[in-house]
């Protein structure tokens, strides 16, 4: 499951204050007696809005665990291999932008424009990505997808800042994480099946029609929110948005993760001069975005948010490599291959359950670092498949452990990050939270795909290993080991730092 497309850990408006109305910095008020009588969020006050929030976050997650599944079969069709992590990175370079751009949006001129605007980014990747010819075309596709998929995340989080009075949002949360569910558990058997029998590009093709009915529920919920502002104002045109700190300074980091990914494929003459400025953009613009003090692990906050990027990076970047390897190495279909992530999804919801446990507060900071433990034995795990002797469902064994672990992390890491924020910063602290979730995605991602090429996996022939011998004994199972070990000592660095979870001088 791809933390970076996770709506549920996304800071409403990824700019506002927790429990502030974004568009407007306004306070709910009190329930009004109307409210009251409306009853919860399937009152008849918000149960449009709820219905059709819930149907856009399960597709985008539908989306995001069927592409797993599809990935290796697409990759093979195209013949792109050897670009496989390009088609998940792009994704993620992607939205890491379009959340920097939804939160400006959405504060100068509300919600419901970029949202939209997302969800139509979101279905036009998906038919370009559908309909590729070629796996640049493939790319360039995922990568409309990201943003269409950050624009969409933010801007429905402000829409429940707008919509839903305070008393209610703790309900609609937790329906946000409800959506995710029924897509992990049927996302991979609908994928593998529909990738099968009737073809990969479907996959990508159905989803498209599939937002419209979501669409037309919200809509008049949608129009009838209020208005901060009376009109555009003269700061609020596109190109002022465009041109704002935290955008500008996104697309730095974009663009920069583009030239570090594209120097790891290149001949060292020409990897050095890409590699140079791609750096040359993205530490600087890092270093602003994030908490002063992160990348060194200074105690409190900056170790919150590294730890986050930590462990959604190594998770992402293992995981986008599972049903690849299951497919080639050990020959079994696409639908199998992408069940063997489904008990993560659950464990995952299990362990943000556990965490939430009153008498496991005092252990907030051992939680995290027991979630970073159970992480990386996961990861180490998997290439264990590998090996003729070892059934390939010790994977989803594995996984199941993974996935515990990180609902351990992540769900711990939201909250001690607001108990460790001001009120007045909790919303931009929670911004850096979900970038950091996006840059660890970006740059383990990348890294990967490297290791994976430069360990001989980019001649991988993914047909199976039958198949590979038979083309030429193109299998290498280093290039797997290459990346699982990586991430593995990714999520052990990241327990590492866990005693500078507690605030202090450092």
């Amino acid at each position: 499951m791809t933390t970076d497309r996770r709506p549920h850990d996304v800071a409403a408006g990824a700019d506002a204050p927790a429990g502030a109305a974004t568009s407007g910095g306004r306070q709910d008020a009190a329930p009004r007696d109307g409210e009251a009588a409306a009853g919860g969020v399937l009152g008849r006050a918000h149960r449009a809005l709820t219905l059709g929030i819930i149907s856009v976050v399960s597709l985008v997650a539908f989306e995001a665990i069927a592409v797993n599944t599809a990935m290796p079969v697409a990759a093979r069709a195209l013949d792109g291999i050897g670009l496989y992590a390009f088609a998940f990175s792009s994704c993620f370079t992607a939205s890491l932008f379009a959340m920097a751009l939804a939160g400006e949006w959405s504060d100068r001129r509300g919600p419901l424009v970029p949202l939209f605007a997302g969800i139509a980014a979101f279905g036009a990747g998906l038919l370009v990505a559908g309909g590729a010819r070629s796996m640049g075309m493939f790319i360039a596709g995922r990568g409309v997808q990201g943003i269409g998929s950050g624009l969409v995340v933010v801007s429905l989080y402000v829409v429940v800042g707008c919509a839903y009075p305070e008393r209610l949002r703790p309900s609609i949360m937790a329906a946000f994480s409800a959506a995710w569910v029924l897509p992990v558990i049927v996302g991979p058997l609908v994928a593998g099946t529909v990738t099968e029998q009737v073809g990969w590009r479907w996959v990508f093709l159905s989803i498209p029609v599939l937002i419209l009915l979501p669409l037309a529920v919200m809509l008049p919920a949608l129009r009838a929110l209020p208005r901060t502002r009376p009109g555009p104002g003269p700061d609020d045109g596109v190109r002022r948005i465009l041109g704002s700190r935290r955008c500008r300074l996104a697309l730095a980091v974009a663009v920069g993760a583009c030239l570090l990914q594209y120097a790891g494929r290149q001949p060292a003459w020409l990897a050095l001069p890409a590699a140079a400025a791609g750096l040359a953009l993205l530490v600087p613009a890092i270093v602003r975005l994030l908490p002063r003090g992160t990348f060194r692990a200074a105690r409190g906050l900056p170790t919150v948010v590294l730890m986050r990027g930590l462990a959604a990076g190594a998770l992402v970047a293992a995981e986008s490599f599972v049903p690849l390897m299951l497919v080639t190495q050990r020959g079994l279909s696409a639908t199998l291959a992408g069940l063997s992530l489904t008990g993560g999804g659950l464990t995952w919801a299990l362990g943000s359950y556990a965490q939430s446990r009153p008498r496991l507060e005092p252990h907030r900071e051992r939680l995290m670092g027991l979630g970073m433990v159970l992480l990386a034995v996961a990861i180490a795990t998997v290439p264990l498949a590998l090996l003729d002797g070892v059934p390939p469902w010790i994977v989803a064994v594995a996984w199941t452990v993974g996935g515990f672990g990180m609902g351990l992390n992540i769900s711990s890491g939201g909250v001690l990050l607001l108990t460790l924020s001001r009120p007045e910063d909790a919303g931009s602290n929670s911004a850096s939270l979900q970038m950091s979730d996006a840059l660890g995605n970006v740059t383990f991602v990348g890294i990967s795909g490297a290791l994976f090429v430069a360990f001989g996996g980019g001649s991988i022939a993914a047909q199976g290993p039958v198949a590979s011998a038979a083309a030429g004994g193109a299998s290498h199972p280093a290039a797997f080991v290459a990346v699982f070990a990586a991430m593995a000592v990714v999520a052990l660095a990241g327990a590492g730092v866990t005693g500078r979870l507690r605030p202090g001088e450092g």
